[in-house]
């Protein structure tokens, strides 16, 4: 377990930050960006979760868990050293799991016949937000996974890929199963 006795360390002050293995990079570094946006992600989901219909936020909250575990991945490149403990690593199951709950989520809502701008719901507005978050997030990890030296585990960028649908699908249930949703009009303001 983690044990935070001390907030600030001054570690950071010179621009660098320390990734789970120990190493300094750049706060400006790919995969800090990366870890970094998917706390973004999280925070936005923090945000959903104040005003969600409870079976819809008992989800989000373990989405919010799979997120540090996420940024646990991210924050340990792979390594030829030993470290000392098993990395935490997202999982196949993680990914099936939003897999379900889209399919759940997106059982009773009507097929869409436009664009969805984001609104509609307090809720629903905050997702989006989440989502556009995770997409960035999402790209970054693309990013990160194309340099040869930093590796990315399958299931962690098809988490993003998964999450930000699970957020598009579960804004529409938070709009009464998208009835509430707000469409886009092509041209409308011409």
């Amino acid at each position: 377990m983690v044990k935070l006795n001390r907030i600030y360390t001054r570690t950071g002050d010179q621009g660098t930050t320390g990734l789970a293995n120990g190493e300094r990079r750049s706060k400006a570094d790919l995969r800090v960006e990366a870890y970094g946006t998917v706390d973004e992600t999280n925070a936005c989901i923090g945000l959903a979760r104040l005003t969600a219909e409870p079976a819809l936020d008992a989800m989000l909250a373990r989405i919010q868990n799979d997120l540090f575990d996420l940024g646990a991945d991210l924050a340990t490149p792979p390594s030829d050293k030993p470290l000392g403990y098993e990395p935490l690593r997202v999982v196949a199951a993680q990914v099936q799991r939003l897999e379900a709950e889209i399919d759940a989520l997106n059982a009773n809502i009507p097929p869409l016949k436009s664009f969805v701008l984001p609104g509609g719901s307090a809720t629903a507005a905050a997702l989006h937000l989440a989502r556009t978050v995770c997409r960035r997030a999402e790209r970054l990890v693309v990013a990160l996974s194309g340099i040869e030296s930093e590796a990315i585990s399958p299931e962690a960028l098809q988490y993003l890929n998964r999450l930000s649908d699970f957020l598009f699908v579960a804004s529409r249930a938070a709009n009464h199963d998208g009835a509430d949703d707000v469409l886009w009009v092509p041209g409308q303001n011409r």
